[in-house]
């Protein structure tokens, strides 16, 4: 099996969310330089060097990651990057907890997984 393709994830974003779509226009345009998601085993094997693919309804586009690291919990995240660097419209752990917490079962994911944080 082709190696490149090993390393290949694809992360969705839902088209219906106002902050979902936010975050992908984000991504896309260089603003947004740390995506996080829960570190289910779906995203916990993501390494520097990996392929992401961003999709967002029929739009797509792909970057590569700088830098993976996996934390237990959001302020364990928080002392390496601060609150606006994960989301760039957002200044406070506070905020920061009320985003990830208005994600369906985020909080419980979070708790029982961790974040993986990937620079881009």
């Amino acid at each position: 099996m082709n190696r490149y393709i090993m390393n290949r994830y694809i992360l969705r974003f839902n088209t219906t969310n106002k902050n979902s779509r936010s975050n992908f226009l984000d991504i896309k345009s260089g603003k947004k330089k740390i995506e996080t998601r829960a570190a289910t085993t779906k995203y916990r094997d993501i390494k520097k060097g990996s392929l992401l693919v961003f999709v967002c309804g029929k739009e797509k586009f792909e970057k590569t990651v700088k830098k993976a690291k996996i934390f237990k919990t959001i302020s364990s995240m928080v002392k390496v990057y601060p609150p606006n660097k994960i989301m760039p419209d957002i200044s406070s752990v506070r905020e920061l907890r009320k985003a990830y917490f208005s994600y369906p079962r985020y909080k419980e994911k979070i708790k029982k997984f961790g974040l993986v944080a990937l620079e881009l």
